[in-house]
């Protein structure tokens, strides 16, 4: 497939023009203009890219790649090795990041939904099309400590739990990967319990004050799927050859 040809199609796909985000989705890294084998992963590490080199990869497709807004210009050091090595083999670097994250069937939110049996009713923040944040119901009512059991099992990562409410959860808000910032969101709309990636100091305190459990399950370990199933509807489409490299990381 002509590395064009790939291009229009994943922004057809993911429409990265309907969201402000903080780094370029598409094409970062040009390499050569064919492309068969194709990588996918979570970050464009070093480690990603040495796995995509060994398997003689022509492009790889990531959800956290490269030129985030507020990153120093000058290719220096680990950006130098990571991008060296990349020019060198000839290999291109794509990525999509809240493209990626919202995407209605393929995406992180929706993914996560699927496997911990959550329905999607609705995005989390009226003021945004679409919502990076969402909201939906738990299809089986569960207690903070069956929910995390849960998490844990379907993740294979034991999550940090603020459990406050003492009853049992069925309306749940959440977004993938550093979205503990939408807590307050959740709260204000009387939803019983918020599950993201991460946590920061403040929001164990806001799920105390505002009454609302939380659940942080890795960052990455919640964004492992949306890039997953995006190189997975590429495979079934046009016949590529792609491979999902999960490289671990305990955020």
């Amino acid at each position: 497939m002509q590395l064009s040809k790939l291009l229009q199609e994943l922004d057809s796909l993911l429409a990265p023009h309907k969201v402000k985000d903080f780094s370029p989705n598409g094409l970062q890294v040009e390499g050569k203009d064919t492309v068969s084998k194709i990588i996918t992963g979570v970050t464009a590490s070093q480690a990603l890219i040495d796995a995509a080199i060994e398997k003689s990869a022509d492009a790889i497709l990531v959800h956290h790649g490269y030129f985030w807004k507020g990153e120093a210009y000058p290719i220096t050091g680990m950006k130098k090795r990571r991008i060296g090595a990349l020019i060198k083999n000839d290999i291109s670097l794509i990525g999509y990041h809240l493209p990626i994250d919202v995407h209605p069937t393929l995406g992180n939110n929706a993914k996560l939904a699927e496997l911990l049996d959550i329905d999607y009713e609705a995005g989390l923040d009226p003021f945004s099309e679409p919502s990076i944040a969402v909201k939906g119901r738990l299809k089986t009512p569960l207690s903070a400590e069956e929910f995390a059991a849960k998490i844990e099992h379907v993740l294979n990562r034991k999550p940090l739990v603020e459990s406050v409410r003492g009853k049992k959860i069925e309306t749940i808000a959440w977004c993938t990967g550093g979205g503990q910032g939408y807590i307050d969101l959740a709260a204000s709309q009387g939803i019983d319990a918020y599950l993201t990636g991460e946590a920061s100091e403040q929001t164990i305190h806001s799920a105390r004050e505002q009454n609302i459990d939380f659940f942080a399950a890795g960052h990455h370990a919640t964004e492992r799927y949306g890039v997953k199933a995006v190189g997975e509807y590429l495979a079934e489409q046009f016949g590529l050859d792609v491979e999902f490299i999960d490289i671990d990381n305990p955020v």
